[in-house]
């Protein structure tokens, strides 16, 4: 799909009815060992990675249960649409572990700091309606008969958006030089690096 020049929109959504994804095989993970453990979960992450890094817009479809790294594959999406009953939650700690495929780092960007650290110290699940409350899903629907009002949503959204509209790594890295060319002479750059050779606090003047 990265190489694909055809694509606008990726839409992720499930193949089994009131199931987006629900994580990842406990029963499959207890028969590992410690360092299998730790290899399977950077793989997961290394995933989430490549689909945050697709250069055209993602949308995750989330038609029912999105817990643990299913929750953690909507999340690595740019948008997200909802059923109003589908469930969310990072219930990891409901199970003695964490969130290990980016959901501490991308869940306080949508949410903020203080809700995404209740939602992962609880374990908690919550329903559409709540979500998007909370801006953790950009929409959501009431669900029809066939189980896929928040595909079909997605559907609708990803129409509206112009072809082309993402900024690939080149051009964010290329944004990024330029930024960083501004800072290059500023006076604060220089105080920041003089106060760190000198271990003392910065006195940053805005210049």
């Amino acid at each position: 799909l990265r190489f694909d020049e055809k694509v606008r929109v990726v839409v992720f959504k499930s193949e089994v009815k009131g199931v987006f994804c629900a994580g990842a095989d406990l029963k499959e993970r207890a028969k590992m060992d410690d360092a299998e453990v730790g290899h399977f979960v950077k793989r997961l992450r290394n995933l989430m990675d490549e689909i945050a890094a697709l250069p055209v817009p993602t949308i995750a479809a989330i038609d029912g249960y999105a817990l643990g790294g299913g929750l953690e594959l909507a999340l690595a999406c740019d948008l997200r649409v909802a059923a109003s009953s589908a469930k969310m939650g990072l219930i990891e700690t409901t199970r003695g572990l964490l969130p290990g495929a980016g959901g501490t780092q991308r869940l306080p960007r949508c949410v903020g700091i203080g809700l995404a650290k209740e939602l992962i110290f609880t374990g908690r699940q919550i329903d559409g309606q709540q979500a998007f409350s909370m801006g953790l899903v950009n929409h959501t629907v009431p669900q029809n008969e066939e189980g896929d009002a928040a595909y079909q949503r997605a559907l609708t959204l990803a129409k509206e958006i112009l072809p082309q509209v993402s900024v690939d790594i080149a051009s964010g890295m290329a944004i990024e030089g330029m930024c960083y060319a501004q800072n290059i002479p500023t006076r604060d750059r220089q105080e920041g690096m003089a106060a760190f050779r000198e271990k003392r606090p910065p006195q940053f003047i805005g210049k």
